[in-house]
């Protein structure tokens, strides 16, 4: 009887300490859930291990952004290289462009020789090629031309056609006069119409040159053969 006694007397004090005892255990976990920062205990497993992160946990890249935390500055580009490693505020010099070679200048023998190389058609000269009696009356088949001028080595200039053939009607009673080839000599001698004639026509396209005057009816009624080297 006095044990049972005793025992009832201690058994008030044993409930305190067990009350205390897991009060203290139930703040210890509270405080530890708050230490946590999300609000949830991340228990270990019942083999020990601890849990894997969810994906939220692992990706930074979704994770939100600690709060005041200021974003890193983007790192600064660097200049391209210019001119194969000089420095880019150094700029490359122009390069001085080669004048192109000028045209030589025209020879100046032509101007010095004295000749005018733009000499106007001679107005009473021409040169004779060819008769014809079509239509009922003589005609000489000539071209016109200019003097050109006289090679270094030459007797004379020659004389340059120009344009086409074409007819100059001839009085068959007209003043000839003729030298080399048609006769022979160097001085200007008389021969006759008929004469001039035959020589043409043995010798066609001659080109022999000669001045020629133009009567009253518009024919020519004088021919005289100018000399050409």
């Amino acid at each position: 009887m006095t044990t049972s006694a005793k025992s009832d007397r201690h058994r008030p004090g044993t409930l305190l300490r067990t009350t205390l005892i897991s009060a203290s255990t139930a703040l210890l976990a509270l405080l530890l859930t708050a230490c946590n920062g999300d609000g949830t205990s991340k228990a270990a497993s019942p083999d020990g291990t601890t849990p894997t992160a969810t994906a939220a946990d692992s990706d930074p890249g979704t994770a939100s952004p600690t709060a005041g935390a200021k974003p890193a500055a983007p790192p600064a580009s660097k200049p391209a290289d210019v001119g194969g490693g000089a420095s880019p505020s150094t700029a490359p010099k122009p390069v001085a462009s080669t004048p192109a070679p000028g045209k030589p200048l025209a020879s100046a023998t032509a101007a010095d020789d004295g000749c005018d190389h733009k000499m106007p058609i001679s107005p009473d000269e021409v040169a004779v090629y060819r008769y014809t009696p079509e239509g009922g009356f003589l005609s000489l088949i000539v071209k016109y031309g200019n003097w050109g001028c006289a090679p270094k080595d030459s007797d004379g200039a020659p004389f340059e056609t120009v344009g086409k053939e074409t007819y100059m009607p001839m009085d068959q009673a007209a003043y000839i006069t003729v030298t080399n080839p048609i006769v022979a000599g160097s001085e200007n001698q008389h021969i006759g119409v008929q004469e001039f004639l035959d020589w043409l026509e043995a010798h066609p396209n001659s080109g022999l040159v000669f001045k020629y005057h133009l009567g009253a009816h518009g024919a020519i009624d004088r021919l005289d053969e100018e000399f050409t080297p």
